[in-house]
């Protein structure tokens, strides 16, 4: 039986608060007013994509919530010499490596570290000895947890996408066991499992209640939830309904 971690950590991700601010230009809203607004509610850290492009955060952001938030911040990014050079620079508290593309409009997939190990390991390394956790942004496949390994990463981050856009049970089912297969892969491999993209409050409670999962990242569902309740209500919220599965995970495996 998997360990059950005794807090299950929220990150909330403020890409997309920047994405309506770049709409129209200027300062608002605020991802780093977003970034506070969450801390008050409840997240354990904020996330933030620092794309080549920069189609939504910007190099001002990050300098921001590195002096503004008490939080821990998780920087996204490519595996760049450019972004290398920004993290060493800001050294936040976590890394995670994704996939980048120009034409998509997100992340679209995991990154494919099992074609990439000679490549991701020396950025994984410089980072590591900064003293920044490095996670990577995979597909719930042995294969890449494996690489995961291999690479030195100790955290990986598990697609949660094709999981949340399933429109058939059978389908959402089939792909929540592929989750929760590779999650126990990971705890058995030494590694620490994240997870995240695509979570709504309608999909995140069978995630929350996988038992080697440690932390989930949510960021696009809950600024459109922001719209209709306010961004701290969205947050604590989802706060709630982690904790709502993850006590009723607890429960079920005291009395079995």
């Amino acid at each position: 039986m998997s360990a059950l971690a005794p807090h299950l950590r929220l990150g909330i991700n403020v890409d997309h608060v920047a994405t309506v601010r770049n709409a129209r230009g200027g300062a608002h809203p605020d991802p780093v007013r977003a970034a506070l607004a969450a801390q008050d509610a409840g997240a354990d850290g904020i996330t933030a994509h620092l794309r080549e492009d920069r189609r939504h955060i910007t190099d001002v952001d990050i300098l921001r919530l590195m002096a503004e938030i008490n939080i821990p911040l998780n920087l996204e990014m490519a595996a760049t010499d450019e972004m290398l050079a920004i993290a060493l620079k800001h050294k936040p508290h976590a890394v995670c490596l994704v996939p980048e593309k120009r034409e998509e409009r997100t992340t679209e997939g995991g990154l494919d570290a099992a074609a990439a190990d000679n490549t991701l390991k020396p950025y994984v390394a410089k980072l590591a000895d900064a003293g920044i956790r490095v996670s990577l942004f995979i597909a719930a496949d042995p294969r890449q947890l494996d690489a995961a390994q291999r690479i030195g990463a100790p955290v990986i981050e598990l697609h949660t996408g094709a999981y949340c856009d399933a429109l058939l049970a059978s389908d959402r089912e089939a792909e929540l066991a592929r989750i929760q297969s590779a999650a126990a892969y990971a705890l058995s491999l030494g590694l620490e499992c994240h997870a995240g993209h695509g979570l709504s409050f309608d999909t995140v409670g069978p995630i929350a209640a996988i038992p080697a999962v440690r932390e989930l990242n949510i960021g696009h569902f809950l600024v459109g939830e922001a719209i209709f309740t306010g961004f701290g209500d969205a947050v604590k919220r989802m706060r709630a309904e982690m904790d709502k599965a993850r006590t009723r995970l607890a429960i079920v495996r005291r009395d079995t």
